[in-house]
């Protein structure tokens, strides 16, 4: 078996390779990449697209490269970004989930007036999805819509949106059918985050810091042209979006990242007169980790080909997002265990390591466990539509003249 990738592939990765050494220096830190990236991060955003070496197959007519699909291209740009520890293109709600939801289903345009300037990182959107009531069941969702004189009229609200303080846009889950069966009944709107009647209040996590958010929604004004596909098959919007949310959380390319960054710790940081690296325990949890990330690089690879030829992914797509999250926060709980006592310091202590990112993302990395379909619904998922194993039975509904009557009977038993 011959794994070379062939000359065409070798000289690729050369032209990957001096391109990262001519302008690594432009590089942002990981800070400036956050929910608001900075001025140096947009710049380096447009550089990464201007040569293809992120929004590479998104057309450039709407603000993309426009290279035709090449599996082993994007594999070589992931790892030579990953091996010289610089970061590759901007990845979040807009670009990562939205995005490929417009080219999908999006108008001609709403894909010309949205896609150029959200890749570009000009435009941050935040997410309205989950609701007090409607989290793991979404379609269970009660933030109404009625039509007045022309305009969505909004009332309700969302919880756990990420980056909603700091975002100029939503894409935003609503009931817009209240008679219709509540999968159907639900329509998929885009709006700003400046329209009145809208209020933000942030909800601080485990993790010191406010990254979710509680949004209230007060006779919020959209116009109806503002939605995406048609009204009341939201549904199959919200789908498609919820596809590539996984695949944004369970992306293979930063957990390699991630891999590498544990690895470069564990050679510093020391346990009594050894680096942590030489420690049999934790090197040992390093190498299977190691082996989990490669899995998991090869499974994405599997995906991309499945897609290129127009192909569901089956198994191999529906591991993704609840492996990755797990193999995440397993890096961050060993990277923790490699500092050491000082692996508890946190919060600006003068000895804590690297900012405390580790602490923070092992507690923020716990909560992705849940977020974006918790590891228990995944795993119903997997077995369902993976394995083809039956639905979980659920409970026979009760008549509320059965109910009454068995509270009756227990009225009666507890006087007695």
């Amino acid at each position: 078996m011959d794994l070379n990738y062939g000359p065409e592939y070798d000289a690729f990765r050369q032209q990957v390779r001096a391109f990262i050494e001519a302008h690594r220096h432009l590089a942002p830190p990981s800070a400036a990449r956050a929910a608001r990236p900075s001025s140096e991060a947009v710049q380096w955003q447009k550089l990464l697209i201007e040569n293809g070496y992120t929004a590479r197959t998104i057309p450039a007519e709407y603000g993309g490269y426009g290279a035709e699909p090449d599996i082993l291209k994007s594999r070589i740009i992931s790892e030579e970004f990953s091996q010289a520890g610089v970061p590759g293109g901007l990845a979040n709600q807009g670009i990562s989930m939205l995005v490929p939801t417009l080219l999908e289903l999006g108008t001609r345009e709403q894909k010309q007036r949205w896609i150029e300037p959200t890749l570009k990182g000009e435009i941050v959107w935040c997410q309205g999805y989950s609701e007090p009531g409607a989290g793991s069941d979404l379609a269970s969702l009660k933030t109404s819509a009625r039509v007045e004189d022309g305009y969505f009229v909004i009332n309700g609200q969302k919880i756990w949106t990420s980056t909603a303080k700091q975002a100029d846009m939503i894409f935003c889950l609503v009931r817009t059918e209240p008679d219709a069966p509540k999968h159907r009944g639900i329509s998929y709107l885009i709006f700003s985050m400046d329209t009145p009647g809208i209020e933000v209040r942030p909800l601080k996590t485990m993790t010191g810091h406010a990254e979710f958010n509680e949004t209230f929604f007060t006779d919020v004004r959209v116009p109806v042209d503002q939605i995406v596909g048609a009204r009341g098959q939201g549904w199959l919007v919200a789908n498609a979006t919820l596809g590539h949310e996984r695949g944004m959380l369970g992306d293979p390319g930063a957990l390699e990242n991630r891999l590498q960054a544990l690895i470069a710790l564990m050679q510093e940081e020391r346990i009594g007169q050894a680096r942590a690296i030489d420690n049999p325990v934790l090197r040992d949890r390093l190498l299977a980790l190691q082996a989990e990330v490669s899995a998991m690089k090869c499974n994405g690879m599997r995906i991309l080909s499945n897609r290129l030829k127009g192909e569901s992914g089956g198994m191999a797509k529906l591991i993704v997002k609840l492996q990755s999250c797990e193999i995440a926060h397993q890096i961050s709980a060993l990277a923790i265990d490699a500092m050491g006592e000082m692996g508890t310091l946190y919060h600006g202590s003068p000895r804590e390591r690297e900012a405390g990112a580790w602490q923070w993302n092992y507690m923020f990395q716990l909560g992705l466990i849940i977020g974006g379909g918790t590891a228990q619904i995944q795993k119903n998922i997997i077995a369902e539509r993976g394995l083809g194993m039956p639905r979980e039975p659920k409970l026979a509904k009760t008549s509320d003249a059965a109910k009454a009557t068995a509270d009756t009977a227990r009225h009666k038993q507890g006087s007695a």
